[in-house]
């Protein structure tokens, strides 16, 4: 796949979800956003809710027209993956209801991506994604990860070889065209 496209990585969290935004033809990557949504201690539903609206304005605003998010692993508890799962889920919503193509990739698939190999610590990621994006700016960990997962869906929609997330967006695009604007 050729050409640019603007890209929305997102790392859910239950507590703090990352987003970042890049401009990307495959070979290159240009930073326009990133931060993190922060939702209040509280009910959680009403943190599922923050996460859906803060993701829906990031939408709006930056107009994406590719979503990439990191897919659901289970790490400390079962617990931790529904909390996360259910956060991730608001965040999908908050995309899908733009009619946005989604792709995912695994933590493993995103380091790898990034550093070159799959077992990255959290400090390589950060210095990765400035180097990849041109930032001079320290980044929150949550941010950088976001970063790293959108560069990580350029690097794999530019590929020649077809991976699974690349044919999904090719099949959303192609819907998409057929339904018209």
């Amino acid at each position: 796949m050729t050409g640019r496209v603007r890209i929305l990585g997102i790392d859910p969290g239950s507590r703090v979800t990352g987003y970042g935004v890049v401009d990307s033809d495959g070979r290159s990557s240009r930073h326009v956003a990133s931060g993190c949504i922060r939702a209040e201690s509280g009910e959680f539903t009403h943190r599922l809710k923050q996460i859906f609206d803060g993701i829906s304005a990031v939408v709006a605003e930056y107009e994406p027209g590719e979503i990439a998010i990191e897919e659901v692993f289970v790490h400390r508890s079962v617990s931790s993956a529904l909390k996360l799962g259910q956060a991730r889920g608001a965040a999908l919503a908050a995309a899908l209801a733009r009619s946005l193509p989604v792709a995912e990739y695994s933590p493993t698939q995103v380091k790898r991506s990034i550093t070159g190999h799959g077992h990255a610590d959290k400090v390589q990621i950060q210095h990765m994604v400035k180097l990849l994006v041109g930032l001079h700016t320290d980044l929150a960990a949550d941010q950088a990860d976001a970063l790293a997962i959108a560069i990580c869906h350029a690097h794999h929609r530019a590929s020649p070889v077809p991976t699974p997330a690349a044919a999904t967006l090719a099949g959303a695009r192609r819907r998409r065209r057929r339904a018209g604007p």
